[in-house]
């Protein structure tokens, strides 16, 4: 297996990306657009142990996004797909990989100022499967469903759009079922109790969706069924354990900041118990700030 770690991919202009999710300027990449940098790279941080090298493999198309959206397993989101490379990583995505491909985030790491290169670090790496396409006047709209954490080894094309093998990213086998089970049914039950706080909230009609946790929820409890090797897919437990980590309806960017930095640590993290624990406090937190809105919302229309 080429891990190909040792000699990162250059491109010879910023590969930049103008999907929904993403700025159509330089300064996605950590630098002003005035900056004229003349290539950058991308590295695949891997560091594997001898007993790594019987993980399965994946060759997929790679879409990357900015730190402040990494997706973590079990959620779903919604891209406007319009410019042509896309649409053709569409393509090949839904008709030659069985409708899957890969989101990660792409983090500055370095600039040389020098050599007018700058580099990045290919993090984050979830894989993704498509679960439905709408085609628009302009470009069409697809809704993902984050898979299972992967992490990205080899680059191997970088146009039309960026190409490559990842293996898959679970937590340790540090606890039994016995130490697990009873965790997941807490945070399955807080997540009910949000869900249904969140039902009387009365959002904004341009706030986000008020069943994105337990929409999580649902498709977590379910065996996903993928054409690929079970090793990409994580177990019950795990699955569960990400499905706290969405927007509720309302979010402040305060709040929706702590959620972005709360992904970071649960995408981090490998053992399963302590993210169940983390998820908890943070649903349980959330149903705090639901029902304090609710409050001054009954308030209000008095």
């Amino acid at each position: 297996m080429n891990l190909s770690t040792t000699a990162p991919t250059f491109l010879r202009q910023p590969h930049i990306i103008r999907h929904r999710y993403s700025s159509s300027s330089s300064s996605y990449f950590g630098f002003s657009k005035k900056e004229n940098y003349k290539r950058c790279r991308f590295i695949a941080l891997a560091s594997f142990s001898s007993s790594s090298y019987s993980l399965p493999e994946l060759e997929l198309p790679l879409l990357p996004f900015p730190k402040d959206q990494v997706l973590v397993p079990s959620e779903a989101k919604k891209l406007h797909l319009h410019e042509a490379r896309y649409l053709a990583l569409l393509e090949e995505s839904l008709f030659q990989n069985k409708s899957l491909f890969v989101h990660f985030v792409l983090d500055p790491i370095a600039v040389n100022e020098t050599l007018r290169e700058a580099s990045f670090a290919a993090r984050y790496g979830c894989l993704v499967s498509i679960e439905k396409v709408e085609q628009l006047d302009v470009g069409a709209l697809v809704f993902i469903r984050g898979i299972g954490r992967v992490k990205i080894v080899k680059f191997a094309q970088e146009e039309p759009f960026l190409h490559g093998a990842v293996v898959p990213v679970k937590d340790r086998i540090l606890h039994e079922a016995t130490e697990l089970n009873p965790k997941v049914l807490q945070l399955k039950e807080a997540i009910q109790n949000l869900n249904s706080l969140e039902i009387k909230l009365k959002a904004p009609e341009e706030a986000l969706l008020q069943t994105q946790t337990a929409n999580s929820l649902n498709w977590a409890e379910k065996a996903p069924g993928l054409d690929c090797d079970e090793s990409f897919v994580p177990s019950l437990a795990e699955r569960i354990s990400f499905a706290a980590y969405q927007p509720v309806s309302g979010s402040m960017q305060s709040e929706l900041t702590k959620l972005q930095e709360e992904k970071l640590k649960a995408m981090d993290g490998k053992d399963t118990l302590e993210r169940l624990r983390n998820s908890l406090e943070f649903v349980n937190n959330n149903i705090s700030v639901v029902a304090a809105k609710l409050a001054l919302q009954s308030l209000k229309g008095q």
